[in-house]
């Protein structure tokens, strides 16, 4: 399987992350000693399940490594057009795979075997298959770390940043994915998108994972699946200088 890194990311002036990035890309920001976006070429590195890696918005200017075959694409302006590019850019590279590993560049505490995990997850008729890390997980491995839980039946969870999607479903001109650019700034449009059947049933939390999964899949008309992942580090993303500071504390202490 091929994997895109998403860092297209800019903090902006005002912004928690801009004082270390100072108008560079959020996936260059140094953490214990390396640029963030490093630590997840070397967890793409030893992972037995990866072939390419291509990241989407940097130029490889950077001085960037990778034990696989490292390639580039320039930002396109937005999320979903930087995962709309890349997956033609992967399709073209590798025309016969099904799906390809989606990765935040701000996961940096990842490792190899995490990876491989994931990918393990994916079975052939899985349109998307998204992670979510539990409470307790996340609050045990990473105490402080303030993250965003939805409630759900009997668990609380917060979203992971490693997933995989089909290539079929990105690149279908009526897929989900125009579907969302297109509604990207009417709040109403999103939510038809989810299901208010799917946000009641969260507001109420009549619905485990596998239910909201089932839920917002058929309304959204793929077939996706929500895996409870026992990594927190797929979901501990670096969006505040705490968070920044959790994981660069812990990271330090990997390599000694």
């Amino acid at each position: 399987m091929d994997a895109m890194i998403t860092a297209g990311g800019v903090p902006e002036p005002g912004e928690p992350l801009y004082a270390y990035s100072q108008g560079q890309s959020k996936a260059l920001i140094d953490v214990a000693g390396k640029p963030m976006i490093q630590w997840i070429l070397d967890a793409l590195s030893g992972a037995r399940s990866i072939k390419n890696v291509l990241i989407v918005g940097l130029d490889g200017s950077e001085g960037l490594t990778c034990k696989k075959r490292l390639h580039y694409l320039p930002n396109q302006g937005s999320m979903l057009g930087n995962i709309l590019g890349a997956a033609h850019e992967l399709a073209a590279m590798n025309p016969g795979q099904e799906h390809v590993l989606i990765v935040s560049s701000d996961i940096p505490a990842i490792n190899s075997q995490m990876v491989d995990w994931v990918v393990d997850q994916i079975k052939p008729e899985d349109d998307i298959v998204f992670n979510v890390i539990e409470r307790s997980v996340m609050e045990t491995r990473f105490p402080g770390s303030n993250r965003t839980y939805t409630k759900l039946k009997g668990i609380e969870v917060c979203g992971g940043d490693m997933n995989a999607v089909s290539l079929r479903t990105i690149l279908d001109e009526r897929s989900i994915w125009q579907q969302i650019s297109d509604a990207r700034k009417n709040p109403l449009k999103q939510a038809a998108l989810v299901g208010f059947d799917t946000l009641l049933a969260l507001l109420f939390r009549r619905v485990d994972i596998e239910g909201a999964a089932r839920l917002a899949s058929k309304n959204l008309g793929v077939n996706g699946r929500g895996v409870l992942c026992p990594f927190a580090e797929v979901g501990m993303d670096v969006d505040k200088d705490h968070q920044l500071e959790v994981v660069a504390r812990d990271l330090a202490a990997r390599s000694i």
